[in-house]
């Protein structure tokens, strides 16, 4: 479905030094690692929000040279994805309901009735469908989280990218978050998922990846990542995690 292959990313310093990760339909990868590692860096050059400086993905078996890349190919290629935010980035100036169909109104040229038939349906599954007047800034961050997901699942994705999802959010706000994640794991839907949310990783992924100093340093199956770890860093990062 996604081949990524050999992304390579620069700030002056090299943040990602040859990244590749092959993603199956339905797969739910997590992508753990220390804060600095490049997770969000390599997710943000998989969606074009930020330019690698090498690398290829092919995905849906058409070919993408991430520094050559043209701007509608760009275009075409996130008619397939969406992306979910830390930080939300809801419109603050829009009401829940009209945050959900600019998308699909405005990027897909959608009639607007279809558009606010399919938002209610994307709000209704995150429980946010009781909130559709209201504004971004009279939401919780947990609820103006799960209208964001529900902006993405409206589009009808072929993969959802999550970077960081519940990490601007107090510990409270971060299971009702977390649960409608994994309900969207349980109906199929293809997910990649930088995240420290250790549980959420264990127990919904099916594929767990740890990312250190810009490189892959295993990936596997979640099961066999967590109960039988074959590189001394991961290791070391699974029992750091155990001491928390």
């Amino acid at each position: 479905m996604l081949e990524i292959k050999d992304i390579h990313k620069s700030f002056g310093k090299e943040v990602l030094r040859g990244i590749s990760l092959s993603v199956d339909k339905g797969d739910v990868i997590c992508i753990l690692g220390p804060s600095g590692s490049g997770k969000t860096t390599f997710l943000r050059c998989i969606n074009f929000l930020e330019k690698a400086d090498k690398g290829e993905i092919i995905f849906d078996n058409v070919s993408y040279k991430l520094d050559k890349v043209t701007t509608k190919e760009i275009m075409e290629y996130r008619k397939k994805t969406a992306f979910v935010f830390q930080n939300y980035n809801l419109f603050l100036n829009m009401k829940v309901l009209d945050n959900v169909t600019e998308g699909l109104i405005t990027g897909r040229k959608m009639d607007k009735e279809k558009a606010k038939e399919i938002a209610m349906e994307a709000l209704k599954k995150v429980g946010m469908d009781e909130y559709t007047d209201s504004y971004p800034n009279q939401l919780s961050g947990g609820q103006a989280q799960r209208v964001a997901i529900a902006r993405a699942v409206a589009l009808d994705p072929e993969i959802i990218f999550f970077d960081e999802p519940t990490s601007a959010l107090d510990p409270n706000l971060t299971g009702e978050v977390l649960s409608v994640m994994r309900d969207l794991a349980i109906e199929g839907k293809t997910m990649i998922v930088v995240t420290h949310e250790i549980n959420f990783a264990r127990n919904v992924s099916n594929k767990t990846v740890l990312i250190e100093d810009g490189v892959i340093v295993e990936q596997n199956l979640t099961k066999e990542f967590f109960n039988n770890p074959k590189e001394e860093k991961t290791k070391e990062f699974i029992k750091s995690l155990d001491e928390i």
